[in-house]
């Protein structure tokens, strides 16, 4: 028997083995299974953004576990109260009175903090003469560096949802402090007020 009979046998033997095995897998089509009987009254929050805070509803606060705001050496905690109770007025927010529960809890600091600042200046060169009148040379300039210490007023307010602890609103601000004490403390109460500034959020 050629090679090309042997071929042709194999593959027909092939083909008829092919044909008599039976495929395992079967296709069926069965029916969904019904929905869950609480289906219909749930609602799924996660697919949709939180709906926006109603800041109008706050009126009266308190101060965080009943604490002044932390102080400086040179403001003491009763003076940065009194100007932060004076900038809450000014944002519609009143302190709780006869023991009625707050909306909000306040919460704040004021610190100093030395930073190095560096800041570059231009200095023009120019190398040449002038004779008759007329300019010859050349020219250019160099950045030059300078590297000096200065001192920020840092203050830091917190709002927090009496109801639920949770904090609805938080910022800080800041300036280049000052040496008189006078001085110091106008500045102090604009670095408040320029915190809450942004209460409430838009």
């Amino acid at each position: 028997m050629n090679r090309s009979m042997a071929l042709l046998l194999g593959s027909l033997t092939l083909a008829a083995c092919q044909g008599q095995s039976q495929n395992p897998y079967s296709a069926q089509s069965l029916p969904m299974p019904p929905a869950p009987a609480a289906a219909a009254q749930t609602f799924d929050r996660s697919g949709y953004p939180a709906a926006a805070r109603d800041y109008g509803r706050y009126h009266s606060w308190a101060w965080q576990a009943g604490q002044l705001p932390s102080g400086a050496g040179w403001a003491d905690s009763a003076q940065i109260a009194e100007m932060l109770t004076s900038s809450l007025d000014q944002q519609g927010l009143r302190p709780a009175q006869g023991g009625a529960k707050a909306d909000l809890l306040v919460s704040g600091s004021v610190r100093m903090e030395r930073r190095q600042v560096q800041d570059y200046d231009r200095g023009d060169i120019y190398y040449g003469n002038s004779p008759y009148g007329n300019s010859y040379g050349m020219g250019g300039s160099v950045p030059l560096r300078r590297t000096y210490t200065q001192n920020m007023l840092i203050v830091t307010l917190q709002l927090t949802e009496a109801a639920s602890g949770q904090t609805i609103w938080s910022n800080s601000a800041e300036n280049i402090s000052v040496d008189d004490q006078a001085e110091r403390s106008k500045l102090l109460r604009k670095t408040i007020q320029q915190a809450l500034s942004s209460y409430p959020p838009n």
